[in-house]
């Protein structure tokens, strides 16, 4: 019963989500979808653009769905956004000297933990 009830919920956001964006073609559909999964929402931080409900996510989805639109790729949209927004936009940001330590820091953390462990154990 839970399984069909989230189902249920799940195509009908679905399609509320096409009546509200309708493209004219289904690689448009297919872009505009890919690039909300891959956009996360400023607010929440740890939702992607389409599932927040934050007044910020609604304003960036309009904007995507603008872009796409258009006929605009990925990669402009993408650079659109993060000139704006910086690379905290994406959930995988680049490899850059700023945002290194976001890669590298568990690692670290993980190897600091590793070496207490033994010290302690030793």
């Amino acid at each position: 019963m839970r399984v069909a009830f989230f189902l249920i919920a799940l195509l009908i956001n679905t399609v509320y989500a096409d009546a509200i964006y309708p493209l004219p073609t289904a690689k448009q559909e297919a872009q505009f979808k890919h690039l909300l999964a891959d956009l996360r929402c400023l607010v929440c931080q740890n939702q992607d653009l389409a599932d927040s409900n934050a007044g910020l996510a609604k304003d960036l989805r309009a904007e995507v769905y603008h872009r796409v639109k258009e006929g605009q790729s990925d990669n402009e949209i993408i650079k659109y956004l993060t000139d704006r927004y910086g690379d905290f936009i994406l959930f995988n940001p680049p490899m850059k000297g700023i945002t290194a330590l976001l890669w590298f820091a568990p690692w670290m953390f993980l190897g600091f933990g590793i070496i207490i462990f033994w010290r302690r154990f030793r």
